[in-house]
């Protein structure tokens, strides 16, 4: 009896993976051109890894993939993952979706943009609660440049979607060769092939075909379910801030009205003299503060740069600045409390 090949959802989003030189005008490239069915044509041997479905949800580059269109992606790979559409009414689940019409998955891969992607990552692996592994995967080279690496890393991404090794990891990020975690999955190069790290080094790897897992993801996932979502996000705002900066910027921020702040300090997230001023002011007006670093890794301990009690201002841990956004936007459909916001950060 032959064993049935896995059955992968290929979900575009756009970003470089589907950009073109060709269609560029005026500057390098234009991302999101190429729909998700020509990269997965682009890509020999993928047929012979697993049976290929697509679908797009989006086609932008991905410093455009705000919250609002983050939450909408996870909505679609829940009802893609579950059948079902997480935010429709009984009438809206009977009838069942383009999406949930694709059938059964043993695992999805989204093309997606890099500049954004570990933040997406992150989202997603904060609002899905699934086993089925969800891998991200993109490209530094626009899909018709000569040296494209798109689709290396999607056919990459599909054998580690494709294997029983992934179930269970929460959302990888798949890109050179090596199996990140979508926590500590961080972009560290602009330009060079090789752009992704961890900040505690990656799960895995892909060695001649073969997926290889060396560790499992050590913080909570999925304890925001996407389908508890608000229709929006609470905005959370983020702010660098040097001892020569006007009064009026921080003030600026708060007048604007956002439910969070997050503060870009330098080394372990310390905080200028006028930069404690800006941010005393928008916790005096009702704004939850997270202090976080620019460094891109190392910890921002709770009152280690900054009396933080004093404050009443909550510690990133090492999440990066972008990540310490997503999180505090959906810690804050829960609570206001920086006690509680805290435990979050220390947990997720």
């Amino acid at each position: 009896m032959t064993t049935p090949r896995p059955r992968i959802a290929v979900v575009g989003t756009g970003g470089t993976i589907a950009g073109s030189s060709a269609a560029a005008d005026g500057h390098h490239y234009e991302a999101g051109v190429f729909s998700v069915d020509d990269l997965t044509a682009a890509v020999p041997g993928l047929e012979a890894v697993a049976d290929i479905v697509t679908t797009t949800v989006s086609s932008v580059d991905s410093v455009e993939m705000d919250l609002g269109r983050r939450v909408a992606l996870a909505r679609a790979l829940a009802e893609i993952l579950t059948g079902s559409d997480p935010a429709a009414d009984d009438e809206g689940r009977r009838r069942r979706s383009a999406l949930a019409s694709l059938g059964r998955v043993d695992g999805v891969v989204v093309t997606h943009g890099t500049d954004t992607m570990e933040e997406s990552a992150y989202l997603l692996h904060l609002v899905l609660d699934t086993d089925i592994p969800v891998v991200l995967t993109g490209a530094m080279r626009p899909a018709d440049d000569p040296g494209a690496d798109g689709p290396a890393n999607l056919l990459d991404a599909v054998r580690v979607a494709a294997d029983p090794a992934a179930r269970g990891l929460g959302v990888l990020v798949v890109f050179g060769g090596l199996v990140h975690g979508a926590r500590d999955v961080v972009k560290r190069a602009a330009s060079t092939l090789d752009a992704f790290s961890s900040l505690h080094g990656p799960l895995g790897e892909i060695v001649a075909g073969r997926v290889h897992v060396h560790a499992a993801s050590r913080r909570v996932r999925g304890t925001f379910p996407v389908a508890d979502l608000p229709g929006t996000l609470p905005r959370v705002e983020m702010l660098a801030t040097h001892p020569e900066q006007s009064s009026l910027i921080g003030r600026a921020v708060v007048e604007s009205r956002p439910a969070g702040l997050v503060h870009v300090g330098s080394g372990g997230g310390n905080v200028c003299a006028a930069g404690i001023t800006a941010l005393d002011e928008a916790r005096a007006a009702g704004l939850a503060v997270v202090r976080a670093s620019r460094t891109g890794a190392g910890v921002v301990g709770r009152g280690d740069a900054i009396d933080d009690d004093a404050h009443d201002w909550v510690a990133a841990g090492d999440l990066p600045p972008g990540k310490a956004r997503v999180l505090l936007a959906l810690a804050l459909t829960r609570t206001t409390d920086t006690a509680e916001l805290q435990r979050v950060f220390d947990t997720h």
